[in-house]
């Protein structure tokens, strides 16, 4: 999924992800995934988007991407069980549109699914940009580990969804001298390390366990 042309696709629908405002169904009633409903017309133009998107290249993809995203909420049943496609652009794209949602509650919903143990490792790192572009920090050391990857463009889209959650590059270039990559993906393993340890995040980890034990998801 990350060839060039699709990890283009990814980068440009990040960039469009600042503009997304999430579209309100007209329906309050939620399905059962406890998801907001969308209304009869809303629920057709989200099937036909999902069957044409397999279709879509370069912009007209990042468009795709873009309209799954601000419809947002309504779509999320969708786009959850794309993310289980066997096409990896396919997967790739419902990921980075749930990604540019930035609603935290997709989280868990990410979490339980039914991920393969031979899955594709560019699509793990989608995976680990949209929980990470979601709020799961614990996303960090994959995403660091990715800057370690021969590839100009994977090294690119890590560094840019750490950018995004943390403010920091600690002077890593995906395109710079090996070197210099590696002293600074030390610098990004020393920061994960401490940042990773901290109470607070421990803390929030085992209130969101015991959380979901009480719902008896575990």
């Amino acid at each position: 999924m990350l060839h060039r042309a699709p990890a283009l696709v990814l980068v440009l629908s990040l960039a469009c992800a600042a503009c997304v405002t999430t579209l309100q169904s007209p329906r309050a009633s939620t399905n059962s995934s406890g998801w907001l409903e969308p209304s009869p017309a809303l629920r057709q133009q989200i099937e036909d988007e999902a069957k044409r998107l397999p279709w879509t290249h370069g912009m007209d993809r990042v468009e795709t991407i873009h309209w799954f995203a601000s419809v947002g909420e309504p779509a999320y049943p969708t786009l959850l069980a794309m993310v289980l496609d066997p096409r990896p652009d396919v997967a790739g794209a419902a990921l980075a549109a749930l990604g540019a949602t930035k609603d935290s509650r997709l989280v868990e919903a990410l979490r339980e699914l039914p991920w393969p143990d031979s899955e594709h490792n560019d699509l793990a790192l989608e995976r680990a940009r949209t929980l990470l572009r979601l709020g799961d920090w614990q996303m960090v050391p994959r995403l660091v580990a990715g800057l370690r990857d021969e590839r100009v463009m994977t090294r690119a889209l890590c560094i840019q969804a750490l950018d995004e959650a943390t403010k920091e590059r600690f002077g890593f270039d995906p395109r710079g001298e090996p070197a210099a990559r590696e002293a600074s993906v030390k610098r990004w393993e020393a920061w994960a390390k401490n940042r990773l340890s901290d109470p607070l995040l421990a803390e929030a980890k085992a209130t969101k366990k015991t959380s979901r034990a009480a719902r008896g998801d575990d």
